[in-house]
Order: structure tokens, then C-alpha cells, then sequence
């Protein structure tokens, strides 16, 4: 057992150095970007006077699906669930629209790319920076900023392939979970799934950086992939052939492949939202990321699982600081903060920055009223490249913890592998939070995450490393039936 924890800590402490990112991709030779210089400007407006919409009237932008969630949880649709203004859009159209036909080049380009509910705001991408700070002057706009600029070079796509199917070796006849039987017996899962509550009826929406092949992979087939969208500008033509990370996330829920892995909630239904960009690391994800958390709102989700983290950018120096970690001075977080009042509950990695530099829990980690979830070695015990709390505002931070040092999943390929990551403990506790919320449907999203906490295995003396501890999804379902 000696040798064993020193090569678990040994491989922990390789993968910290290297400072995994929470939506890591393989590198590929560099191509010029295309097109030219570009930028992307957030416009935050100053209401939403003129638009055609009502919160009297929510059926005309939300689904029946996204209205019936609030209602069954008590909440009220409110004006930031209101579309942004036509009428100021059209200001911005109107102005992009004369820029462009005065000048006398031909060469400008520009265009409105997305739009966020919550924090009312507009992206415009265009390639000539006269225009964008034209746009900051209209009469409609609070503030203005760039929050992203073109690289020089982008990675050149190259296709992965996908096996057929699993090896031989792949299988462990001793199990039916196979190589994810520690993940999901470390949390009482398996309780759960035992007495019928594998996900049915939850919808869970997975925010990632790539799907490469979920598409092909024998093991996803019967997965309930509901739908796919693209937040990140341009969309790539290429879905289902980028990052593999998202596919590692959903195999830790949605697999169903006995005695070789079986996810956490194999019943649920999915969507898959693509919205961090693998060429560069800058703040518009972060408008990436609040635009697929509308969109899973729009359609009705119940969870978000979310793997992704930021608190350093390309080109943006010193754009955070651990005193940000307030879930409310970033956009990210801000936007997170935000979700339990709709009625979705996020389960949010804590971040591999535990022995770097920043060594804390990221952006959108911190957010209010979520799950922020940590990682655990085979032994239990906190893997040092997990992000620490607390927040700044004094909140204990991460909530939970569960395997992640290493986790079982399925990779691009469609072979069984292991990685390491608070990105793949994640997924296992999102896929038991759906469990649990399959027998009590009547909780709100805010009950599931207390019930979460309180039945954890340090709820009564949480720290700054552990936060609450390792979850007990079967001592919250049995706590969960007495108030019932």
C-alpha cells in the first residue's frame, strides 16, 4: 500500500506541474489564422427597454419543459430572464451596417455573434476596432470591453478515429462496473442504482470544450443524447471532431457498458454544449459558457455539469485576482450564481491549480449556491493538484469531493483509459446528483445541493481542502425520504 500511495502522489504531482487546464486538448502543427485580424467586444446595455417580450408571457422564449422546472420549484420568471432589447440590437445592426457601406475599401467586417439574458449584454466580432468603440458610444450601452482578439496561429485539424470496440482486457468480469466500480461505490452510488434511480427523467446538460466521436463510439449509442449546439464563434464544422475532454466527462455519466464502465447516471437524457475554445484561452468564454447555461435553461435542464475553469488569459495579464473569488466579480461566476434561482443545479469543477501558482479553486468555482467538486487519489485522500478554497467572501469552498486521481472513462477512441482531473470527479458526482433528484423530483435545486452537503462526511467540521467531504449519495436519499 506504501508503494502504491507514493506512485499515486507521484502521478499526481506530474500532472499538477504541468498545470493541466480543465479542457486540455492534444496540440496539432500550427496553421496562420484565418481571415485576418479579428476582435470581440462585450457590450453590457443599460435595460431592456423595447423589447417585445413579457415575463407574463415566458412561452414565447422558454420552453414548456424550462417553465414547468420553475414552477414545480416556486420560482418566478424575472426580468433578467428577459431576451435582450430588439430595439437595441437593431442600434447595433443599423451601426455596423453604415460602417460598413462607408467604407470605401469594402474591407470591414462585423458582425453580432451572441447575446446573454442574464447579464444583458451583446458580443460583436469584427475586424476593425473604430467600429467597436463606435458601438461603446451608443446611448443604449453601460460598458464596453474587448475580451477577445485573433491569434497569429491556430491548430490544424486533424481527424481521430474511433475503435469498434472495447479490448478484451478492457473487461472486469468481477464487476458490472467494471474499471468505475471505485468512483461510484466510493459515493454509495451503487445503492442508488440498485433500487432503479439511474437518472430517468433528469435532464443533464455537459458544458465542454469537445465530443470528439460521441457521435461513433459503439459505447454512446444507447446513451440519451438529446442534442447538440455550438456557443463558440465561428462554430466548427468539425462537432464531434474536436477536444476529447467532453468525451471523457460524459462517459463517467452516461456509459452503460457492464463489466467494463457504467456511469454514475446512465438513464438520464443529455445535451452536449460546446463552448470553451481550444485555439486560445480568453475572457469571451466566459460569454461562451453563460450563453450555453441560457440555452440549457431555454430547453429545460435539470443539471449542468461543468468541467471547465478560468483565471488566466492569453494576452490579458493580471486580468484575475484570488480576490475576485467573491462568485460574483466575474462574468462566469456571476452567471453561475444565477443558475439555482432558475432551477438548475451546477456541478462545477474546483480547478488543477492546487500546486501552482494560484493554487486556488477558478472561475466559476466559486460561484454561489452550486456544487463545486474537488478530487480525490484511490485512497481517499485529497490529490494536490485539486484547487483549495475558501472563497474570498469566506465560503467553504470546494463542497464535495470524489475520485478524480485517477477517474475510469472512455476516451476519443472509444477505449478505456484513465486521466486524472476535478474535470472527471465532476461528472460522477453530477450523474448521482441526478440520481438523487430522480426519487425526491419535488426538491428544489437548492434543497438537492443542501441535502448534497449535510449528508457528506465532513459536513460537521468542513475545511478549506475537502470543503464538506466525500458525499454519501445513499445516506442523502435515506435522509432525504424522512422529509420527504
Amino acid at each position: 500500500m506504501r508503494l502504491r500511495s507514493r506512485f499515486l502522489f507521484l502521478i499526481s504531482l506530474i500532472f499538477a506541474l504541468v498545470c493541466i487546464p480543465e479542457a486540455s486538448a492534444i496540440r496539432s502543427p500550427k496553421i496562420k489564422y484565418p481571415g485576418g485580424k479579428y476582435y470581440i467586444w462585450r457590450y453590457t446595455l443599460k435595460d431592456k427597454q423595447g423589447s417585445p417580450y413579457s415575463i407574463e408571457h415566458p412561452s414565447r422564449w422558454l420552453t414548456h419543459k424550462s417553465i414547468e422546472r420553475r414552477k414545480r420549484q416556486g420560482l418566478p420568471v424575472d426580468s433578467t430572464d428577459l431576451p435582450v432589447s430588439s430595439r437595441y440590437l437593431k442600434q447595433f445592426e443599423k451601426t455596423c451596417y453604415e460602417a460598413g457601406r462607408n467604407n470605401k475599401r469594402g474591407t470591414m467586417q462585423s458582425t453580432i455573434i451572441g447575446t446573454s439574458r442574464w447579464n444583458n449584454t451583446v458580443l460583436v466580432r469584427a475586424n476593425d476596432t473604430t467600429l467597436l468603440n463606435r458601438l461603446s458610444q451608443l446611448d443604449c450601452v453601460k460598458r464596453a470591453e474587448m475580451v477577445w482578439t485573433s491569434p497569429d496561429s491556430i491548430n490544424r485539424f486533424i481527424k481521430t478515429s474511433a475503435h469498434n470496440g472495447f479490448n478484451p482486457w478492457d473487461s472486469v468480469k468481477t464487476n458490472r462496473y467494471g474499471n468505475g466500480r471505485e468512483q461510484i461505490e466510493m459515493l454509495g452510488g451503487q445503492r442508488l442504482h440498485n433500487i432503479g434511480l439511474q437518472g430517468q427523467g433528469i435532464t443533464i446538460a455537459v458544458l465542454d470544450g469537445g465530443f470528439q466521436n460521441c457521435d461513433v463510439i459503439p459505447a454512446f449509442q444507447h446513451a440519451d443524447i438529446v442534442g447538440v449546439k455550438d456557443f463558440v464563434y465561428p462554430n466548427s464544422p468539425y462537432f464531434y471532431q474536436e477536444t476529447d475532454h467532453g468525451t471523457k466527462v460524459l462517459s463517467a455519466m452516461a456509459a452503460n457498458e457492464p463489466e467494463v464502465l457504467i456511469g454514475s447516471a446512465p438513464e438520464a437524457h443529455y445535451w452536449l454544449l460546446r463552448c470553451e475554445d481550444q485555439q486560445t484561452e480568453q475572457p469571451v468564454e466566459e460569454d461562451y459558457w453563460a450563453m450555453a447555461a441560457e440555452f440549457a435553461d431555454s430547453v429545460g435542464v435539470d443539471i449542468i455539469s461543468s468541467s471547465l475553469g478560468y483565471n488566466d488569459y492569453d494576452n490579458h495579464p493580471n486580468y484575475y485576482h484570488q480576490r475576485d473569488l467573491d462568485g460574483n466579480t466575474s462574468f462566469i461566476s456571476h452567471t453561475a450564481s444565477m443558475l439555482a434561482q432558475k432551477g438548475i443545479v451546477l456541478v462545477n469543477s474546483a480547478g488543477n491549480s492546487g500546486m501552482g501558482p494560484w493554487k486556488k479553486i477558478v472561475f466559476p468555482a466559486d460561484a454561489h449556491d452550486i456544487i463545486t467538486v474537488g478530487a480525490l487519489n484511490l485512497e481517499k485522500k485529497n490529490a494536490p493538484f485539486s484547487g483549495v478554497g475558501p472563497t474570498q467572501d469566506g465560503r467553504v469552498k470546494p463542497d464535495v469531493m470524489a475520485l478524480g486521481s485517477p477517474t475510469a472513462l472512455i476516451s476519443g477512441r472509444g477505449s478505456i483509459t484513465r486521466d486524472m482531473g476535478t474535470s472527471f470527479s465532476t461528472p460522477v458526482v453530477a450523474g448521482l446528483v441526478a440520481c438523487l433528484w430522480q426519487a425526491f423530483p419535488e426538491k428544489t435545486a437548492l434543497q438537492i445541493i443542501n441535502l448534497v452537503r449535510q449528508t457528506s462526511n465532513g459536513y460537521e467540521k468542513p475545511d478549506n481542502i475537502y470543503g464538506y467531504g466525500m458525499p454519501n449519495f445513499w445516506r442523502a436519499y435515506m435522509v432525504g425520504r424522512v422529509s420527504h
